[in-house]
C-alpha cells in the first residue's frame, strides 16, 4: 500500500516580535506537533521589542534577573545564561549591594534573541521584517498583508507592542515646538538637550525614572521637575527579598472597597511581623487573576480608574541603580516630583511655558522650561485605532476593545472576543493586550506564563483546522 503524502503543517502567524511574540513563537516551536511559524516584526531581531531593544546603558531591567526567564518552568534560566555569558563581570554595576542582578535591558533582549536563534537557523521560525498592515478573514483561515506580500495562516496571534504615547491636550499648543519631546522612546529623543537645561517631565512612572537616569548619565545637571496627577514616584526593591505574604483568594473581595481593606489589613499585619510591603504586593501579583476575576465588571473599571496609579508605583518597581540616581538628584536639589494638573502651555521665545495647578490649589502657576518631555506611557485606549492591523480587524467586526480601556476583549482561553460577544476561532491575543481579562498581565513573569499558555492552547487545536498553502 502506498503511504499517504504528508499533511501540510498548519501555519501560525504571530504579529509582533517583542518579548511576548518571541515567547509565543519559542513555545510553539517546542510543541510536539510543531506548526509552521512566522513572526512579523520590523526590528532586526526577535525578543527585544520596545522594552529590550534600548542600547542606553542606564536602562536596566526592573525585575531582578533571578525572576526573569523566557521559560516559566525554569525561573533561573536567564540567571544561568548571565553567568555563562559573563555579562555581570563586564558590567559590575549590574550587581546591587544585596547580590541581586539588574542588567541592562539590551542584555535581556540579546538573551531572548539567542534562545530563538536555533529556531530561526533551522527554519522552525520564520521572521519577516515588516509591519502587519491588514488582517482579513479568509474562509476558515486568515490572510495578513505585510511588506507588500500576502501571508496565509490557520491561526493568528496578536502580540503587538504598546501604542505610542498621546500628547496631553494641555500640551498640544507646544507639540511642534523645539524643546518638546513627544515620544521619549525615539532613539535620539534626548540628544539635543543641553547639560544645564531646565526640564519638565510629564509623568512620574517607570519611563519618567528612566529618563532622569539617562539625562544624568549624559551629564545633565540642570533642574528636572516631574509632574503627575497624583505625584507618585515608582517605588524600589527591598534590600532583602522575602516570600510573598498574605492571602487574597480564600475569601476574595467582590468590591474595590473590600479589596482595599484587605490590602491595608494585610500590610498592617506584614509590618507587625517585620515583613516588607513588597512581599504583600508580590502576593497580589501572583494572585492577580483570582482577585480580578472575583470583581464584577463595574468594580474592575472602578479599580482601574481609582487605584491604578497607586498600584502601578508599588507593583512596577524601579531598578535600585535608577532609584539611587533619583535619590541623589533629589538630595542635590536638581530633581523634584510634584502632584499637579496640566492647565495649558505656550511658547515664550525660546522657552516653553506650562501652566500647572498643584493639588489642593485653585490657581494655576506658569513655569518656564527649556525642555518638556512627555512620558505619560502607552496610549492603550487607542490601540485599535493607531495600529493598522488591529484597526482592520476592528473594522471587520472581529475584535473590540475591552470595557476597561486596557486592550482587546479576550476569552480565558486566549481567543479574541468579537463585538457579538462570541469567541473568534483561530484568533488569539497574547501579552498585555489581554490584561482586561486577566488583570495582572504587564510584568515579565506574568507575560511569559501567558505566552506559554497561549502556545499550549494553539498546540491543542492544531488538528482542528485544515492546513492551507502558505504564500510568503
Amino acid at each position: 500500500m502506498n503511504a499517504l503524502p504528508p499533511r501540510p503543517r498548519s501555519h501560525v502567524v504571530v504579529l509582533g516580535g517583542g518579548f511576548t511574540g518571541a515567547s509565543v513563537a519559542w513555545h510553539l516551536a517546542r510543541q510536539p506537533a510543531r506548526p509552521s511559524i512566522t513572526v512579523i516584526e520590523p526590528r532586526p531581531f526577535l525578543g527585544g521589542g520596545l522594552a529590550y531593544s534600548s542600547e542606553e546603558p542606564s536602562h536596566r531591567v526592573n525585575v531582578p534577573a533571578a525572576r526573569m526567564s523566557l521559560s516559566p518552568d525554569e525561573p533561573d534560566h536567564f540567571l544561568r545564561w548571565l553567568a555563562h555569558d559573563g555579562e555581570a563581570k563586564r558590567d559590575p554595576d549590574a550587581v546591587w549591594r544585596n547580590g541581586d542582578i539588574f542588567p541592562r535591558r539590551s542584555v535581556f533582549g540579546r538573551y531572548v534573541a539567542e534562545q530563538l536563534a536555533p529556531c530561526l537557523d533551522s527554519g522552525a521560525i520564520h521572521h519577516i521584517r515588516a509591519r502587519a498592515e491588514e488582517v482579513r478573514r479568509n474562509g476558515d483561515g486568515w490572510t495578513v498583508a505585510a511588506g507588500g506580500q500576502p501571508i496565509t495562516a490557520e491561526m493568528i496571534v496578536l502580540a503587538m507592542t504598546h501604542p505610542s504615547p498621546d500628547v496631553p491636550t494641555a500640551l498640544q499648543p507646544i507639540a511642534d515646538a523645539p524643546g518638546f519631546v513627544a515620544n521619549v522612546y525615539s532613539a535620539d529623543a534626548l540628544d539635543s538637550i543641553a547639560g544645564d537645561a531646565s526640564v519638565l517631565i510629564v509623568g512620574s512612572g517607570l519611563t519618567s525614572a528612566d529618563t532622569v537616569a539617562e539625562l544624568d548619565r549624559r551629564g545633565h545637571r540642570g533642574r528636572i521637575l516631574a509632574v503627575s496627577r497624583h505625584g507618585l514616584r515608582s517605588r524600589g526593591h527591598p534590600q532583602l527579598r522575602g516570600p510573598p505574604f498574605g492571602d487574597f483568594t480564600s475569601t476574595p473581595a467582590t468590591t474595590v472597597l473590600g479589596l482595599l481593606k484587605n490590602i491595608r489589613s494585610t500590610l498592617a499585619a506584614a509590618d507587625a511581623g517585620g515583613v516588607n510591603w513588597q512581599s504583600v504586593f508580590d502576593q497580589l501579583r501572583l494572585q492577580g487573576l483570582a482577585i480580578w476575576s472575583a470583581l464584577a465588571p463595574d468594580e474592575r473599571t472602578r479599580l482601574v480608574r481609582r487605584l491604578r496609579a497607586f498600584w502601578d508605583v508599588h507593583r512596577f518597581r524601579i531598578a535600585p541603580q535608577v532609584e539611587a540616581v533619583l535619590d541623589r538628584r533629589h538630595a542635590a536639589g536638581t530633581y523634584d516630583n510634584i502632584a499637579a494638573a496640566l492647565a495649558g502651555a505656550s511658547r515664550e521665545g525660546d522657552r516653553l511655558a506650562v501652566k500647572l495647578r498643584r493639588r489642593g490649589e485653585r490657581q494655576a502657576e506658569a513655569l518656564q522650561f527649556d525642555v518638556v518631555i512627555n512620558t505619560t506611557g502607552p496610549a492603550h485606549g487607542r490601540a485599535l485605532q493607531s495600529n493598522p492591523a488591529l484597526r482592520s480587524l476592528a473594522d471587520a467586526g472581529l475584535i473590540r476593545g475591552d470595557r476597561h480601556g486596557l486592550g482587546i476583549e479576550t476569552g480565558l482561553d486566549g481567543h479574541a472576543i468579537g463585538p457579538d460577544g462570541e469567541s473568534v476561532p483561530g484568533l488569539f491575543i497574547a501579552g498585555p493586550l489581554a490584561r482586561g481579562t486577566f488583570g495582572e498581565l504587564m510584568g515579565l513573569p506574568e507575560v511569559a506564563r501567558h505566552a506559554q499558555a497561549v502556545a499550549f492552547g494553539i498546540g491543542n487545536q492544531l488538528g482542528a483546522f485544515p492546513a492551507t498553502e502558505t504564500a510568503r
